[in-house]
Formats: structure tokens, sequence, C-alpha cells
């Protein structure tokens, strides 16, 4: 079904307000909203919703919200053609190379060098096509760690589309777990497992704690990724070095260059021994080893 969008032009202050109102009236709808800067000097912004269904009632239910908020301009309609838009922000999507790893679409089979290790990676309802620099710091220190350590079996906590359980296996027939709290991630990450010919050493389950038994069972491990966010690594620091076998190194990103210092008191604290910082794009890939 083809969406409508429907669009107001305010400045910037009353788009920041009116944004928050819309946002707050629509949440349960689910209705995407976004505000683009149309020119700056001039202060004009547009505000959308993008939306398909009874559009005459959102449109209603807009009007009433900008009305409370003191907009009192008329309400564009434009019907948007009826396209799937995550096949077609993979045509822009070029492939992405970190270390001697290649991260890309179907549509880019061909642009695979020889000596390149390929992952085959759809954008999709889970995170990590490769295309920011958090998975492709990731990528790097993947190579480096794997082909220096030979490790016996890894852990891919919070794997997402799991393109660094991927990863990992391509590089060394290893056992390698990979998890994640989201069953939908999970079902992406079998998929993509599937594509790449690696079933047979990866494995996908959702799991929502250490406290999961399948930790346990596959554990302890030689080597665990985690690419999430800083907050919640700090806060798994005491459990990855239960799980992490004596010797073993720990692969940590999604932190931002601002909150790296952080991160590494929290696992010192866990007599945790930095060894070696990646930065890309504002974003840092660290290992520590135990």
């Amino acid at each position: 079904m083809p969406q409508t969008r429907l669009h107001i032009i305010t400045g910037r202050e009353a788009a920041s307000r009116i944004f928050a109102a819309l946002e707050t009236v629509f949440e349960e709808d689910g209705w995407p909203i976004a505000v683009l800067e149309v020119d700056e000097d001039r202060d004009i912004q547009e505000v959308s919703l993008y939306a398909d269904g009874d559009v005459a009632d959102i449109e209603r239910r807009m009007a009433a919200v900008l009305a409370d908020a003191g907009h009192a301009g008329p309400i564009g309609r434009e019907v948007l053609p009826d396209v799937d838009w995550v096949a077609k922000s993979l045509e822009g999507l070029k492939p992405v190379e970190a270390g001697r790893f290649i991260v890309h679409g179907s549509h880019d089979r061909s642009e695979v060098r020889p000596g390149q290790i390929a992952i085959e990676i759809e954008a999709g309802l889970a995170f990590g096509t490769g295309h920011h620099g958090t998975t492709a710091g990731c990528l790097e220190m993947i190579e480096k760690v794997v082909t220096g350590e030979k490790p016996a079996n890894a852990l891919d906590l919070g794997t997402g589309s799991a393109v660094l359980a991927i990863a990992v296996a391509k590089l060394a027939p290893i056992p390698v777990l990979a998890t994640d709290i989201d069953p939908v991630a999970t079902e992406v990450a079998a998929a993509n497992v599937r594509l790449n010919g690696v079933a047979q050493h990866v494995e996908t389950a959702t799991a929502e704690g250490f406290d999961d038994p399948v930790f346990a069972t596959h554990g302890p491990f030689d080597l665990i990724v985690a690419n999430i966010l800083a907050q919640p690594l700090m806060q798994l620091a005491p459990e990855m070095a239960a799980h992490l076998a004596p010797a073993g190194s720990l692969i940590l990103s999604g932190i931002l260059d601002r909150q790296h210092e952080a991160v590494l008191d929290a696992y010192t604290a866990q007599d945790f021994r930095h060894v070696e910082t990646f930065h890309r794009e504002g974003w840092v890939t660290i290992h520590l080893k135990r």
C-alpha cells in the first residue's frame, strides 16, 4: 500500500515543538515523523508525517495537533510511490571494505576481488550491514585477533545481522555462538549465516542475558565480540569476565570516542588489560584481555 506524506512548512523553533507534539500523539500508530531543513538562512523547516490507511482521519488528527501548537498553515499531501524502500536503499549501499573483509549486498557480488573475504548482508530488520564505523572497526579487530590468537570458540553478543559471527567463522572453522535479545534479529542472523555458508560453525540463539543456559553450554569463550552500546557494555563487565576463558580476548564496540575511558575503567576494574583501540568515524573498537 502506498504511503502518504503529510507535511507543513514552519520555522526551526516551531518545528521542534510540533515534532514533539506529533510524536506524542502518533506514538502508538508508529508513523514515521521527520524534520527537514529547507533553507537555513530563511529559517524554513519542513515537518512530515508518513502514514497509510485512513489518511483523511490522520490529517484531521494532525490538524488538531497543529492548532494546539499554534500553527495555522495548510497541510500538504503527497502520495508516495509503492516502493520497497529497503530494497531501494540497497541500490545506494556500496560494498564496505575492512581489512580483508568486504561486506556487500546481493547486487554487488561482482565487486568481490580475489583474496577478499566476502560477507553478503542485506540491509533489513537487524542492525549491521557494515556501513557503520562500529561494524567496520570490529571486522578489522576480528581479523587481527583471530589470525593472531587462533581462538577455539567465540561468542558474538548482540549479533544483529550476524556479520561479525560470520566474519569469525570465515576466518577460522571454530564454533561461534551468535545471540541477540530480539527474536527478529535472531531470525535474520540465522538466514545470513546460511546465506554465507557457515551454518555448520555458527549457532544463533535468542538470549536476554548471560543467565540463559546457552552461554554455559557453549562457554567459556576464547573470544567474545560485543558491538552494542557503551552503557550496557559497562554493566556487563563482570559477566563478560565470568564467561571469558583464561587468556581470552574481548572485542568491544558501539562506543563513542568520548566514552572510551569510561568503558576501559569498567573493564580494568574486572582485571582486564587494554591491548589496543581502533578509532573510526568517531567510534572506537577496544581489544581487551584477562
